[in-house]
């Protein structure tokens, strides 16, 4: 794995968070161009248009630490359990025993920790269209390699669509769950964690799910279903043995109470229950839970409301339980998500809890006042560094809105890239330049 360099105020930050906790010790137990557009439904995003490092230091203290090493995660059983890696199940610490998926991560307190007891940020990049197509677009290994070398990337995130991977759908994909397995095999051979984001799903009405009408079922809902749960026992189980992988539990909830965010039942119920469809939900502590029953300790990640832009419920509204990430979502849509809201709407929480965001990025004729400001991205970057925050851009694609292969449509997306073979475009060498930066 590559290491970051973290920007200075990012290691304090990291050593600060660190200072109750002495060297943790570890113990073992077994164990063309290709610029096509996507669908115009194909996901999230308020106004409905949108697709939807270590951090070089280590806790104070002394200690020795025992590791029983990982592999590069090549080894792959796409029928057994995919990805494995060897390596420790538990870190013990001052504050603790923490439990860790082979050669993964854990968390203690707003820190994300690798196995060895090094802090740890994720940056890196989302390669989008495996929710609307079973096979993916344009999808080559060589990607990865791009990603981790061209770019020092050291995270990807794939979208996943749970009917092409539910057998019980009308749109199941036999060769779906094998598709994303070689993702995770050909990102793990370039160096890069993977992030398996529940991006798309079908308001637990699976037998009406088709993708004769994109955007309506399956596609971004306001929430998971009981569908959800099945796929993520399937993946949970599937991934429980490679740390290296991680669980984003579901992409932009929004037009739901705290309360069903949290606990499920009926969208529309609740103070500011909203949601346009009206189907019974499950929340997030009910998937957190069906990951865990099948005995992974791997990293979940947990978006917010409003898009998951909005964080400032989780206070009140916990999910119980262990090595937890939250997750925001921040594009410039309009005024409300202008840097001086992100400290109530996401950046508090990086003081007690590890925050990533796993999209973000600038939007085209929003409003007059919002139009493709690319020093948003910038800003942007800036807070998550200077707040330990770690973060994975929207989307590794050449878009061509404008129906040319030019890419110079990326703000309608967003995309970064002007080429398929990694060349960026204007936001992409923001996000390129940044990611060589640490």
């Amino acid at each position: 794995m590559r290491k970051h360099v973290a920007p200075a105020a990012i290691l304090t930050f990291s050593i600060l968070s660190a200072a109750c906790s002495s060297s943790p010790s570890v113990s073992s137990s077994s164990g063309s161009d290709g610029a096509a557009a996507p669908p115009s439904s194909s996901g999230g995003g308020e106004d409905g248009g949108q697709v939807a490092e270590e951090a070089g230091g280590t806790p104070p203290g002394s200690g020795s630490v025992t590791d029983s090493g990982s592999t590069s995660g090549q080894s792959t059983d796409g029928s057994s359990g995919g990805s494995k890696d060897s390596g420790p199940t538990t870190v013990s610490t001052d504050s603790g025993s923490h439990p860790i998926a082979p050669g993964g991560y854990y968390v203690e307190g707003n820190s994300i920790y690798d196995e060895a007891g090094h802090a740890h940020l994720f940056h890196g990049v989302d390669r989008t269209s495996f929710e609307w197509n079973p096979e993916g677009q344009y999808v080559d290994a060589g990607d990865y390699s791009l990603m981790a070398d061209g770019w020092d990337a050291n995270v990807v995130r794939i979208p996943i669509n749970q009917d092409f991977w539910l057998s019980t759908s009308p749109i199941y994909s036999p060769g779906y769950a094998g598709v994303i397995d070689q993702q995770v095999t050909s990102a793990r051979a370039a160096g890069l964690d993977v992030i398996l984001d529940l991006h798309w799903s079908d308001r637990g009405d699976i037998a009406a799910a088709s993708n004769s009408t994109l955007g309506t079922l399956p596609g971004q809902q306001c929430m998971a279903d009981a569908n959800s749960v099945t796929f993520w026992q399937q993946a949970a189980a599937k991934y429980k043995g490679n740390g290296h992988v991680m669980f984003e539990l579901y992409n932009e909830p929004h037009d739901i109470s705290w309360n069903v965010w949290l606990g499920g039942g009926g969208s529309t119920s609740g103070d500011a229950g909203t949601c346009e469809q009206s189907f019974t939900t499950v929340g997030m502590q009910t998937l957190y839970n069906t990951v865990r029953a099948q005995g992974a300790d791997n990293l979940v990640l947990i978006g917010g409301d409003l898009w998951a832009y909005d964080l400032s419920g989780v206070p009140t509204n916990r999910v119980d339980g262990y090595n937890i990430v939250y997750v925001s979502h921040v594009y410039h849509h309009n005024t409300v998500h202008d840097m001086s809201d992100w400290p109530s709407y996401w950046g508090f929480l990086t003081a007690t809890d590890p925050v990533m965001l796993t999209e973000f990025g600038p939007f085209s004729n929003q409003s007059d006042d919002v139009n493709c400001e690319l020093d948003y991205v910038t800003q942007v970057l800036d807070y998550a560094d200077m707040n330990n925050t770690s973060w994975s851009s929207w989307a590794w694609w050449v878009y061509n809105g404008g129906g040319t292969d030019d890419g110079a449509d990326y703000c309608d997306y967003p995309s970064i890239l002007l080429t398929r073979t990694g060349t960026p475009n204007d936001l992409g060498q923001i996000i390129q330049t940044r990611l060589q930066s640490y």
